[in-house]
């Protein structure tokens, strides 16, 4: 395996391919992100530019910083654009045939045979995903969190296919060129934190949905009875409800365990579009 990892490919543009792909350029990396359209393409580098201004106000970083990180951002319309890449990771939506087909592509068309194939997945086995290549030792879970920039976890994800030396090579980039903190999971739905947040969520929406507490208060009490920075509602405002639909959608069919169906409530906001804040407002109006 390559002892040195410079060129990274970020498959997918959204809030969490945007948030790794500025991740990777921040830490000095020549990061190429793949996308599905010309429109994929001006808002994933829209959000990268946007994210990048808020760092420069904030004094997080420098203009000139800001201006060598877009600089290391370059996107390309295929999977074969990512050919010479050294670590991938795939960050598309949770939908079974679209990340099969990413990983079958990336399979044949990453070069080196020491590539790191990585999934930022939060519901699907890692297995799963492996299964999709001729290599499935080269696979691995790296499943960061939202906001990237912000946040220090990462939870890595071998199977028992993945080479050790994988496992140790992306667990040494996570912490020494992007600086995160990883667990270890072993490769079972919702991995540690979402099979302990989900459960957590979808009972503050089943309080609510049955007139058990209003939202604000539900959020109030975890916050000053249980030092919760947010509560259960605003977090899931700040994930995304179509996320924790998903989510909880693909552990109730994995573990049967009614814990984890997503409630009624959370069914019919994500039908009427309010998915939280990168909507306007889901439980609560955006602050």
């Amino acid at each position: 395996m390559n002892s040195t990892i410079t060129r990274v490919g970020i498959v997918g543009c959204g809030t969490m391919g945007a948030g790794l792909a500025e991740l990777c350029a921040r830490a000095g990396l020549d990061v190429r992100v793949a996308v599905s359209s010309a429109d994929s393409m001006t808002r994933g580098r829209d959000r990268i530019s946007r994210s990048l201004d808020r760092a420069v106000t904030r004094g997080k970083i420098s203009a000139d910083d800001r201006e060598r990180a877009l600089g290391a951002v370059s996107f390309t319309g295929t999977l074969t654009g990512l050919a010479d890449r050294q670590l991938v990771i795939e960050s598309v939506p949770e939908d079974e045939k679209l990340k099969r087909d990413v990983f079958t592509a990336l399979d044949a068309a990453i070069e080196d045979p020491d590539a790191i194939l990585a999934s930022n997945t939060s519901s699907f086995r890692i297995t799963q995903l492996a299964g999709y290549t001729g290599q499935p030792w080269r696979v691995i879970g790296t499943h960061f969190f939202n906001p990237v920039q912000v946040l220090p976890l990462v939870e890595v994800v071998p199977t028992a296919q993945t080479a050790p030396h994988v496992t140790a090579g992306a667990e040494a980039f996570a912490v020494e060129v992007l600086g995160k903190q990883p667990i270890r999971s072993a490769d079972r739905g919702g991995f540690v934190v979402n099979a302990l947040l989900i459960p957590y969520l979808l009972g503050a929406i089943r309080m609510v949905e049955t007139g058990h507490a209003s939202a604000a208060d539900i959020d109030r009490g975890m916050r000053l009875g249980c030092s919760h920075p947010l509560g259960p509602l605003e977090l899931t405002d700040l994930i995304g409800l179509d996320v924790i639909a998903s989510v909880a959608g693909a552990l109730h069919a994995e573990f049967g365990d009614p814990i984890y169906a997503p409630p009624a409530l959370l069914r019919t906001l994500v039908a009427e579009g309010r998915l939280g804040r990168k909507t306007g407002g889901g439980f609560f109006p955006n602050p």
